[in-house]
């Protein structure tokens, strides 16, 4: 089992990173993948879990332990796989998404791709009271892309959307709002996220 690797980040879209060390590339799935853009290019080191199926053997990349082991703990949960759990995280507030949980508001749980009250009702009950200890700390701020980067950091917060599981009707409804801000691609996952939690 790997717990953590630490390489250069090499490139990043909407589908995860990739790290190269030791001369391989290391593709990784990550919540927010463009909350890595400061350290492109840089030496990195991102906490792992792998994902292991009869057809699949993913890795998916974490900034902090208790960010992968609140994606643990939700995966756990029953009807909740690896897409649903990357949903949640992306949300870019662990914290939040723990005090929803022990604030029983399943209203804000079922506002994520994939979660119904049933699924959400599964969640508070299998995790209240366990999850208070991996409280996350928030990514830390990056800077801002240039004029001439914005349509295409918009573009890549769509496609991270898209990968959420947004559909492209949800996604439509909260881009006109988007393009009057002037974002990087992690901010606006953050701005769109916080938008589709209210439709």
């Amino acid at each position: 089992m790997f717990d953590y690797i630490r390489g250069i980040l090499t490139y990043l879209s909407g589908n995860g990173i990739v790290i190269e060390q030791g001369g391989f590339g290391y593709r990784i799935i990550c919540a927010n993948p463009f909350s890595y853009q400061p350290l492109l290019n840089k030496e990195t080191k991102v906490y792992l879990y792998q994902y292991v199926r009869e057809d699949a053997n993913i890795l998916y990349g974490f900034q902090t332990r208790e960010e992968r082991e609140l994606f643990v703990r939700l995966l756990s949960v029953s009807g909740i796989g690896p897409k649903n759990a990357l949903a949640i995280l992306a949300s870019g507030d662990p914290d939040e998404v723990i005090q929803a949980i022990e604030a029983e508001d399943e209203k804000f749980l079922t506002r994520f791709p994939g979660i119904g009250r049933k699924t959400a009702g599964q969640i508070v009950l299998d995790l209240k009271g366990k999850l208070k200890e991996f409280a996350v700390r928030p990514v830390g701020t990056q800077a801002e892309p240039s004029e001439e980067r914005l349509d295409n950091a918009l573009a890549e917060a769509v496609d991270v959307l898209s990968m959420l599981g947004y559909s492209e009707r949800e996604i439509r409804k909260v881009v006109p709002a988007l393009r009057k801000q002037d974002l990087s691609a992690e901010n606006y996952v953050k701005e769109a996220l916080k938008r589709l939690s209210k439709v």
